[in-house]
């Protein structure tokens, strides 16, 4: 990959290693949350490559229009369904974010990927599902408190440590269920009708099957972002109270068919997952001051639009740092000029910054953890401060 061409010429020297340092002893005090959106998010229509030609000539249908992103650097601009949520965080030096992140993990599969993320374990070898990342970071902090808010232990939380784990998914209901579905096809029985409705519902049950099922596999029953606001406020409540690490999925990211652009189903889900994060904030009070919201994903989307005007699965993505405790108000890590020649594989944005060294380097300034401490939780990860925390 050709890494010479920086968006911002000093930034590289200002990314340092923290395997030589050592810190304090754990502090408890601070908060960590991480916010997992399972589908594998559009990276590339979130925060917008504005400066790249190639960006609007690969994504003819959806891309966001330069004058409707939100000005972040000549370079990157927001989507701007984040306008009133994260892009104020942003302009007050709450939010920053991570380009060019993610994994070694090539699958492209959302299972394996997810997977490999929440276990946190080095790529190449046997994994071992009894031991999550999350789990072994708070298996260092003493006294500190963590709970999932999903239906099941996540993987991230599993190990030795007892974590709560409260579900706050919400079941929507179709239009028509099955039972009214019945009832309708009831009205026309023995009439001339009768076929044309019988049809006409199985061939919508098939539609709706065919599209939903990898969107449904992907979220594992992960809440919809239509429903996260309302749960982010519990989430943030249960944080100010008792805890101190948390996890939450939000589901719903899977884009292949339909993206939308400025506007469009994208741009709903980003407008509700911004009020939720702004929810969350605003719950947290005073202990905001002392929080790192992570949101993440398995990988980002191809680069390129695809024939149905959405995008396929792809690797890298981005990584958004949000909270009172983060020095905000820029774009952090490794990054490169966005032309062909720096796509990996000629389809993806490559991956340059380690998200185990990323999160590393964020638990080790956050918890004042030494870099023996760093090692156990990501083993053999070379901890990277990118100046977030």
């Amino acid at each position: 990959m050709n890494r010479r061409h920086f968006v911002h010429a000093g930034l590289a020297a200002a990314i340092s290693p923290l395997a030589a340092t050592l810190y304090a002893a754990p502090n408890a005090g601070s908060r960590f949350l991480l916010v997992f959106l399972r589908g594998g998010y559009d990276a590339a229509n979130v925060l917008v490559p504005v400066g790249s030609s190639l960006y609007y000539e690969a994504r003819p249908n959806i891309a966001v229009a330069r004058d409707q992103a939100l000005e972040i650097s000549p370079d990157w601009g927001l989507h701007p369904a984040l306008r009133d949520t994260v892009y104020a965080m942003y302009r007050n030096g709450q939010a920053a974010f991570v380009p060019f992140a993610g994994t070694e993990d090539l699958s492209r599969s959302h299972f394996e990927t997810q997977d490999s993320i929440e276990l946190g374990q080095p790529a190449g070898q046997r994994r071992q599902y009894g031991s999550g990342f999350l789990n072994r970071l708070v298996s260092l902090l003493n006294g500190s408190r963590a709970i999932s808010f999903t239906d099941q232990l996540p993987l991230a939380f599993r190990g030795e440590t007892q974590v709560a784990n409260a579900a706050l998914r919400l079941v929507g209901r179709a239009g028509v269920d099955a039972r009214q579905s019945e009832l309708i096809a009831g009205m026309y029985r023995d009439t001339p009708l009768a076929a044309p409705v019988a049809n006409g519902f199985a061939a919508r049950d098939e539609v709706s099957r065919e599209l939903a099922d990898e969107m449904t596999a992907a979220s594992r029953n992960a809440i919809n972002p239509r429903n996260f606001e309302l749960q982010a406020r519990r989430v943030g409540r249960l944080l100010k109270a008792s805890y101190h690490v948390g996890f939450v999925d939000v589901g719903g990211w899977d884009t292949h068919v339909g993206e939308g652009g400025t506007a469009g189903y994208l741009a709903q889900r980003l407008d509700e997952l911004g009020r939720g994060l702004a929810a969350l904030a605003e719950e947290l009070g005073p202990a905001w001051q002392e929080t790192v919201v992570a949101v993440i994903s398995e990988f980002g989307r191809t680069f390129r639009e695809n024939g149905n005007r959405g995008t396929d699965h792809g690797h890298g993505t981005v990584y958004w740092m949000l909270g009172g405790a983060v020095r905000g108000g820029r774009v952090a890590g490794e990054q490169l000029r966005l032309e062909r020649a720096a796509l990996f594989q000629d389809r993806d944005y490559p991956v340059l910054n380690d998200y185990r060294a990323l999160l590393g380097g964020v638990f080790g300034r956050l918890y004042n953890l030494s870099a023996g401490d760093l090692d156990r939780i990501f083993p053999g990860a070379k901890p990277l401060d990118v100046g977030i925390v």
